[in-house]
């Protein structure tokens, strides 16, 4: 399998004239796991709208580069056709489109050369939809359409299953989730690295990171990386807390 490489380097991103991210380099490789913490408010979820291109969210320098392709002036289906794939952290819902409509659609444009065989598609849903603890029914409802966020959440973690993107971002995937529900994502987390996708889990709380150990974490405070590291790091932070990044930014300002 050939390794692909998604590159964010020194990303400078406004939101109607205000600053957010400034110069944030991250490089994440095929069956990598990066966790991006941080406190609300600091900049993660601009940076996932950004790589994929949500038209909000201005560059206004800086590059987003997968397997050496600029990305940064393609609209969002064409990032999603190159193998990017964002989980929002709050799903939208689309009444009247059946969800499987929706996912052959998707997959069909993301993999045009091949053959889809509907039956074989089909079947490998409902096995997903029993790997999530959710039943067939689920198949036939609008896209998200009356579901509780625990249930959203792992319908959007089986997307990322069944479209086998090459670089997954998940924004808070683990907001919302029972004990239980976490633990079923986080399995689907690691069958999705070992399938060979890379992966950024935005996320501002330990819990996720006791099920799955990411190869990299980077702390972002006030839009800039403040910190990166193993996956010993996300431990360390966990007992120094965010103010102690806060504090050293200061300081290297004064």
């Amino acid at each position: 399998m050939a390794e692909n490489y998604l590159d964010i380097k020194n990303l400078n991103v406004e939101i109607n004239g205000k600053e957010i991210l400034k110069d944030v380099s991250i490089r994440v490789k095929s069956g990598e796991i990066h966790a991006l913490m941080g406190p609300n408010g600091t900049g993660k979820s601009t940076l996932a709208h950004s790589v994929m291109g949500n038209p909000k969210y201005k560059i206004k320098g800086g590059e987003i580069i997968l397997n050496g392709k600029k990305m940064n002036d393609l609209q969002i289906h064409e990032r999603a056709r190159e193998g990017i794939f964002l989980a929002f952290q709050e799903p939208v819902s689309v009444q009247g489109l059946r969800f499987i409509n929706y996912l052959r659609t998707a997959y069909t444009s993301l993999h045009p050369q091949e053959k889809l065989e509907y039956k074989k598609f089909l079947d490998e849903v409902k096995e997903l939809l029993n790997f999530f603890g959710l039943d067939n029914s689920f198949i036939d409802r609008g896209l998200n359409d009356g579901l509780s966020g625990g249930e959203k959440k792992r319908m959007e973690a089986l997307q990322m299953l069944i479209l086998k993107p090459k670089f997954i971002i998940l924004d808070e995937i683990d907001s919302g989730l029972d004990v239980d529900a976490l633990r079923i994502v986080s399995k689907a987390i690691q069958k999705a690295k070992e399938n060979g996708a890379g992966i950024i889990i935005i996320t501002h709380y330990q819990r996720i990171l006791d099920y799955i150990k990411p190869d990299f974490v980077h702390v972002l405070i006030d839009g800039k990386i403040a910190e990166s590291g193993n996956g010993e790091l996300a431990k360390i932070i966990e007992e120094r807390g965010y103010e102690y990044y806060k504090g050293e930014i200061n300081a290297k300002i004064e």
